[in-house]
């Protein structure tokens, strides 16, 4: 059966046509103890404003009958049920049969390898409830969902409204949700299994977490975390939002085999990957802390307020990111996550934002197929930072105070731009109409640099089309003291043209534009001090200040403006005196790609020692010791360092697995140790190590075998490919991985099937590294235009990221 993607045109006609009331959804899960079916009696009761007039419902899944108003409906074409001669008021009833399979979208069975139990989770984004069930699939046509759900007697039924009645019947139980509030279909979730469960009380609320059997430890390990996390996260956003989460109950599911992490009113779905089967580092909590109050802020931005067709998503993303990274400054241990945000995610946004995929964070999307390629840098991080200028541009107190407004007007409705512009721009008293035009709708990224003449200095900004956007930002000067930097001036400035003159003292050592991150913008330091620049950065005080100066030399390496070995430099000195823990590791991961990645061939070992050399100097440090080991596992020269490495290790299993990738790498056999490790290794999932094992080996017959798990069967868990595949892509391995940048071509046209996150990760991922040259980069970009909105994206992003790299290398 062909699927259409649902228009921009035919969700408007739709939303002008009908007011839906209720779904009342009977779902059979009792086949999925063996089977693969999932039955599904989906009745619909909603009005129409034009009484006769005609539309359709969507179900891509096989429709077994279907009615409406007691008349029996002709089949279904294109996932699309016709219905005509509508009434003023309309009862549907549809049943559909689905199946649960690798490429299948919206309903997934797992099997957990540990003891065979199955989980099932439903994901219904952008518009895949269409693959289960019968509804009205887009998001602003809500409704309230009443669940029942029939499964094995032995499983744990969770959905959005929590507290359902349970019936014993024989072999199997039914569970019976009350009605939720009004959603869009693809808020709705069902997960099913013999899951664990761990409850608390905290803000008032009821929180569960749950995980498959053979995690349970790992659970309760960061279950304490996990609930303080969720407390305070309710806690902050019942404040700045002016509205309390409005249901008793709150659950976080970590399913196998989920791909990603899911705002599912009430009840979270998450990839249990974010379940570390090693006590987690600093850094992993920090990401996993801002993932965690992500999607807790998607109840208000994307849940209770939904965007009214997908151009807005950012109002659901970018909220979402900005709130998560103000909640944890603001009420969390994690008081470095803007820091951690500007050494992640934001360079990312910097990345996309100059390439050729760029696009305004809110952009015209004529179909989901569309929507489908905008989860990206520029919706996400690049919308979190802009936001986080428009708090600084109107003041804390009167951003807050708009965004209460907002939602006490639009509570369980759905909105568009202008409404959220509006509600800020009354609370502050502000005209928003330059900056939303700015900022929302123009894609790119400013350039500001600091130029200086014999009358002092002036801030010189340009914008993607000439004139820049507004700005509100400060500029520091830092002055040498014994070994450190200390700050004499920060001038604040805002930006309204395209030379803004500034009040900076003369004789500074280092200048530091953006200083405090507050914009998002492509700096440089002044022509003088260029080369100190980078020696300088290391002195910076603080660990925002260092941060900056880190995103100046990456953007300059990736504009080709500055060498690998200066990023390395750069990066390793700010790393020995780093203060904060949650950017040690991104650090790390930095100046390894720049090392491994970005220089040429004659520099790689004496760069890859360098990082090697500060890695094992932070070793040392107690709080950064696992980070800095996990960056010696990806730097180690040769056998000896290797078997140091080991030894350090002791009874840390993930330590000792990358030790052994490493010794693969360096083309030692590692067979037999493999197999030893993966004997007492408990994971569930601890064949993905060894398979990581097998991908760095730099044996023709070992990279077969990989690929062909890997990308042929896709049998690693999506959270995974992206680390098997990097060490498939090994330096130095260039005459074993040619075959597979043809082979990488050839999977184009048919790369996403399996959904939009498989679409992503594999194109993204899969991109070859090593053994290609511009010709092949060009052939990639000639794909690109036949590909599917979501790859053609990730495809040329990844190809403007080669001809950067092999530029850099050359």
């Amino acid at each position: 059966m062909s699927v259409r993607s649902l228009s921009r045109t035919e969700a408007e006609g739709r939303a002008s046509l009908l007011l839906v009331e209720r779904y009342d959804v009977a779902v059979d899960l009792s086949d999925l103890l063996a089977g693969s079916r999932v039955r599904c009696v989906s009745t619909v009761t909603f009005a129409c404003r034009r009484p006769g007039a005609e539309t359709f419902v969507d179900c891509a899944a096989t429709v077994e009958s279907a009615t409406l108003n007691g008349v029996v409906l002709r089949p279904a074409a294109e996932d699309r049920i016709a219905l005509s001669g509508l009434a003023e008021r309309n009862v549907l009833t549809v049943v559909s049969v689905t199946e649960c399979s690798a490429d299948g979208q919206g309903v997934h069975k797992a099997v957990d390898p540990a003891d065979g139990e199955a989980y099932v989770f439903t994901d219904f984004s952008p518009d895949c409830a269409r693959y289960v069930l019968a509804c009205f699939d887009q998001p602003d046509l809500k409704a309230e969902w009443a669940f029942t759900v029939t499964a094995p007697c032995g499983w744990r039924v969770l959905s959005n409204s929590g507290d359902p009645q349970v019936e014993d019947r024989g072999s199997v139980r039914r569970w019976t949700f009350p009605p939720t509030p009004p959603l869009a279909a693809y808020n709705t979730v069902i997960n099913a299994g013999p899951y664990y469960e761990v409850r608390r009380t905290g803000a008032g609320h009821d929180l569960g977490l749950f995980c498959r059997q053979s995690l349970a430890s790992i659970l309760d390990r960061d279950a304490e975390e996990l609930f303080t996390l969720t407390t305070q996260g309710l806690e902050f956003f019942a404040g700045k939002f002016g509205m309390p989460f409005p249901q008793h109950k709150y659950d976080q599911v970590f399913t196998p085999e989920f791909p990603g992490a899911l705002e599912n009113f009430g009840c979270v779905t998450w990839m249990d990957w974010f379940l570390r089967r090693t006590t987690p580092t600093r850094a992993e909590w920090d990401i996993f802390s801002r993932y965690l109050l992500h999607e807790l802020a998607h109840m208000w931005f994307g849940n209770i307020v939904t965007m009214r067709w997908w151009d807005d998503l950012w109002l659901n993303e970018a909220f979402a990111e900005f709130a998560s990274n103000w909640a944890a400054v603001s009420v969390t241990s994690y008081t470095d996550a803007w820091t951690a945000h500007l050494a992640g995610e934001k360079l990312k946004a910097y990345f996309m934002d100059q390439g050729p995929t760029t696009h305004p964070i809110r952009q015209q999307v004529r179909d989901v197929s569309e929507a489908a390629a905008t989860f990206d840098a520029i919706t996400y991080p690049k919308g979190a930072s802009v936001l986080r200028q428009l708090m600084t541009y109107v003041g804390e107190a009167q951003f807050s105070a708009g965004l209460s407004s907002y939602f006490a007007t639009h509570a369980w409705g759905s909105t568009t731009l202008q409404d959220l512009i509006d509600a800020v721009a009354d609370a502050s008293g502000r005209d928003l109409d330059q900056w939303r035009t700015g900022w929302l709708e123009t894609a790119g990224t400013d350039r500001l640099t600091l130029d200086r003449d014999a009358d002092g200095f002036t801030l010189v900004a340009q914008g993607p089309g000439g004139r820049p956007r507004p700005h509100v930002l400060a500029v520091g000067a830092y002055k040498g003291c014994g070994d450190h930097l200390e700050r004499t001036a920060l001038v604040a400035v805002e930006v309204a043209g395209e030379r803004t003159r500034l009040d900076l003292p003369a004789g500074a050592d280092l200048y530091l534009v953006n200083d405090e991150d507050l914009t998002f913008a492509s700096t440089r330091p002044d022509a003088a001090t260029r080369d100190a620049f980078f020696r300088n950065a290391a002195r910076l005080p603080t660990a925002t200040a260092r941060g900056v100066a880190v995103t100046t030399a990456w953007d300059m390496l990736i504009n080709g403006e500055a060498t690998a070995a200066e990023a390395v430099q750069c990066l390793t000195a700010v790393l020995a005196v780093e203060t904060s823990a949650s950017v040690i590791e991104p650090y790390l991961n930095l100046a390894l790609e720049a090392a491994d990645l970005w220089s040429p061939a004659s520099d790689r070992d004496e760069l890859l020692g360098a990082v090697a050399a500060a890695c094992r100097s932070l070793s040392g440090i107690g709080a950064y010791r696992k980070a800095a080991l996990r960056g010696y596992a990806r730097t180690a020269t040769d056998v000896e360092e290797v078997a140091w490495l080991q030894d350090e290790a002791g009874q840390d299993i993930d330590l000792q697995w990358r030790a052994l990738v490493r010794k693969a790498q360096l083309g030692s056999e590692t067979a037999a140790e493999a197999q030893a490790l993966l004997d007492r290794d408990p994971d569930p999932d601890a064949w993905v190590s060894r398979l990581q094992v097998s991908a760095a080996t730099p044996d023709a017959a070992e990279k077969k075998a990989v690929w062909q798990t890997l990308v042929t069967d896709r049998a690693v868990p999506i959270a995974s490919v992206h680390s098997v595949a990097a060490l498939f892509w090994s330096a130095g391995q260039d005459d074993v991985l040619r075959p597979y940048a043809q082979a990488y071509l050839d999977l184009v046209p048919t790369i996403h099937h399996g959904g939009t996150v498989p679409a992503r990760t594999y194109t993204k991922w899969l991109f070859p590294l090593f053994g290609i040259d511009l010709t092949f980069v060009g052939r990639a970009e000639g794909l690109a235009a036949e590909a599917v909105p979501v790859v053609r994206t990730n495809l040329l992003d990844q190809a403007d990221r080669m001809r950067r790299i092999l530029r850099s290398r050359s």
